[in-house]
């Protein structure tokens, strides 16, 4: 698979970088084409080239969609400019790259698909928009989240107990490498030595997220980023991809009722999953199942012709 890779200024004078998904050139690349259109966005640490956004790639492409990735701040692979990183209520970029790419292809269907903080971006961008009334769509034809944090305070609960530590360990390393390289810039905008010395999400977020992004403190944080309280204004056809067993939340934190009360969200809420995992079949011969079933919706919605559905062997809970 071929990318090519952007990078675009944001208004604030950062910069955000994207990952086309190359389809065979010429009129069938993503950039040039006249295929719908499907944003991804990772998750925490990850990229636009992180495994679960190439295998979504694929599964859309087979399905005669173009995609491209947005890298987060400092997730593509180089350092942002500003004193700032990224978090899991940052929606402005989002709204930014789907304003330029409704811009440019004004003709093309477009989707996106979220993993993760990305799919919590994702359906808080899509509920801010809802809100808004007529003339404020998202833009956006089709959507689907896979593994969203609903409520990112029972998450970050969640993830101080048991074997999820040790995801904790992995993304922390990776959040204060980034604070260190940056650390002449973000010195005196936070204390840099607790959020160096953090062991939890809740300690760094409090430490580093909250105060470089404007939140009082974690609470504050978590409060106001969370998807789960913009699911009923979401008015765009929407799927949600999550497992009872995910650790990074609670099962009594996902949003059954809230899925009840909004006709344009469809759950595909199963037992087991982990975190973005939803492997089947057998190891010479594995199945992404989440991602099938994400692909497989989206691209019913953005395309006129029928697409073969993604057969599940994880029971359905609601």
């Amino acid at each position: 698979m071929r990318l090519v890779r952007e990078r675009v200024e944001l208004p604030d004078g950062d910069f955000v970088v994207l990952d086309w998904v190359a389809l065979g050139g010429g009129a069938e690349s993503g950039i040039e084409g006249s295929l719908p259109l499907v944003l991804v966005l990772h998750g925490l640490e990850g990229s636009a080239q992180s495994k679960y956004a190439l295998e979504i790639y694929r599964q859309l492409a087979a399905r005669g969609v173009a995609s491209v990735g947005l890298n987060f701040r400092s997730c593509g692979g180089e350092l942002n400019r500003l004193p700032r990183l990224y978090h899991s209520g940052d929606t402005g970029d989002v709204r930014f790259i789907v304003d330029l790419l409704r811009q440019r292809f004004p003709h093309r269907p477009l989707g996106a698909i979220g993993f993760s903080l990305g799919g919590n971006v994702l359906l808080k961008f899509l509920g801010e928009e809802g809100r808004s009334g007529p003339g404020g769509l998202a833009g956006l034809s089709a959507a689907a989240a896979i593994s969203v944090p609903y409520d990112l305070s029972a998450g970050a609960d969640s993830l101080e107990v048991g074997f999820a530590r040790i995801y904790v360990w992995r993304l922390l390393r990776s959040l204060k490498a980034k604070l260190r390289a940056k650390a002449g810039q973000v010195r005196g905008l936070l204390d840099l030595e607790r959020a160096m010395e953090s062991r939890t999400f809740r300690e760094f977020d409090d430490a580093a997220t909250a105060p470089l992004h404007g939140f009082q403190d974690v609470d504050d944080y978590y409060r106001r980023s969370s998807s789960r309280q913009y699911l009923h204004a979401i008015d765009v056809p929407t799927r949600l991809i999550h497992a009872a067993d995910d650790p990074f939340l609670p099962a009594a934190a996902m949003p059954l009722r809230e899925v009840r009360e909004n006709a344009t969200l469809e759950a595909a809420f199963t037992a087991r999953g982990g975190h973005v995992g939803f492997v089947t079949g057998h190891p010479w011969a594995r199945r992404y199942w989440a991602e099938a079933m994400a692909a497989d919706f989206v691209a019913r919605r953005l395309r006129d012709d029928t697409v073969s559905g993604a057969s599940s062997a994880f029971r359905t809970v609601r």
